[in-house]
């Protein structure tokens, strides 16, 4: 048996890369040759006329993940051939393995930025030359302190709860994957507790608060109609950052004259599809339309500086909060939820996978119900008994 590296073009304009396996021929009844093929497709992919330098190099990374695969391949079909036991995957490095596991989800999987989020602090405490024979539970268990004592964010504080539970469990999940791949003999991560996840504050704004800072100028005014738009709809930072004219559909009148919107666009964070129906008041806060591959909010940027900017409008508005460009998100959310929309088809709006994501933010409802009924005054029942 044989193995190469092939490529297929696909409708979008990509190059797939996948491998093919000759496995012979034979003649078949009529005397005409059969020839044996199978094919493993691999989920890597080739811009086929790349312009710009990321997309070269883009190109290049995904070529040398593919033919790392198609060597193991190889190894693998001649270890079988002469009954070689297959030593060769312990001495694989790990951040080698990881960098292509993280690949596999470029495409597929959603969650690429947290692996790669993942992997820096990874390449921060893993030395190079570790491979899987190099790893046991200490190993493991070094890295999870790492993380909870030695690990920084770029403003240099110490990592959250979540993040540390995100991180480590990108980490455990790339250990189990090279387990039942046959790169580790044993399930070590079964071995070693993972960090729990916090609750979450979720810093929103009342009904009252974003009318107040509506109402109140705000230095950028192209950051405040970015935030606004994202508490009229729920869509994170980084949706809004790149959204384009041509995902902005102007739809016109349903049967009772009133104008439709609707964004049509990929959730940079999850990779899936959203087709999202606005309100008039959000879609005019989009301005006129431009060309169809204009950026909506063409300049708008994420920094500490523009961070600053956000706090400082909130505190002309009278607002003491420490809102961040999130908490419009999460604003729309306990908004939906407090006017009665349920909790359905709130998680669909927000675009969450599964629904308990949701359910936080009806937790905080719930809070305020209670609230509500102390604010109740005491009665003198005396009289009644």
């Amino acid at each position: 048996m044989k193995a190469h590296l092939r490529k297929k073009k696909l409708a979008s304009g990509k190059l797939s890369l996948y491998i093919e396996y000759y496995k012979g021929n034979r003649t078949l009844p009529n005397g005409k040759t059969k020839y044996i093929r199978e094919y493993e497709y691999l989920e890597l992919y080739l811009i086929q006329h790349p312009e710009s330098a990321n997309e070269k190099k883009k190109n290049k990374e995904q070529l040398e993940l593919a033919e790392q695969i198609l060597a193991i391949r190889k190894a693998e079909i001649y270890q079988g051939k002469f009954k070689i036991e297959n030593n060769s995957k312990g001495k694989t490095s790990f951040l080698s393995y990881y960098d292509l596991k993280k690949e596999e989800r470029y495409e597929t999987k959603g969650n690429y930025d947290n692996w790669d989020a993942a992997q820096n602090h990874l390449k921060k405490y893993c030395p190079e030359h570790i491979t899987f024979n190099d790893i046991d539970v200490d190993f493991i268990k070094g890295y999870k302190k790492y993380l909870d004592t030695v690990a920084i964010t770029k403003c240099e504080k110490k990592l959250s709860q979540n993040t540390k539970h995100t991180y480590f469990n990108k980490f455990k999940a790339c250990l189990r994957a090279a387990f039942d791949e046959g790169y580790l003999k044993e399930n070590l991560v079964k071995k070693v507790k993972g960090f729990t996840m916090a609750e979450s504050t979720r810093e929103y704004l009342t009904s009252h608060e974003l009318q107040n800072l509506a109402k109140t100028e705000c230095r950028f005014p192209k950051l405040k109609r970015a935030f606004l738009f994202s508490a009229l709809t729920g869509i994170r930072w980084s949706d809004i950052n790149k959204l384009k004219w041509k995902e902005v559909r102007d739809e016109g009148n349903d049967h009772h004259g009133n104008s439709l919107y609707r964004i049509v666009f990929k959730q940079k964070k999850t990779a899936g599809a959203e087709y999202l129906y606005i309100s008039k008041q959000a879609r005019d806060l989009l301005g006129e339309r431009q060309k169809p591959e204009d950026r909506v909010f063409n300049g708008l940027s994420y920094s500490a500086h523009m961070n600053l900017q956000l706090l400082k409008w909130c505190m002309h508005a009278g607002i003491t909060k420490h809102i961040t460009f999130h908490s419009a998100r999460h604003t729309n959310a306990v908004l939906l939820l407090e006017n009665g929309v349920d909790i359905y088809t709130v998680s669909k709006r927000l675009g969450h996978r599964e629904i308990r994501t949701t359910q936080i933010y009806a937790k905080i409802i719930d809070e305020k119900m209670k609230q509500a009924a102390e604010m109740l005054p005491n009665l003198n029942l005396e009289k009644m008994q």
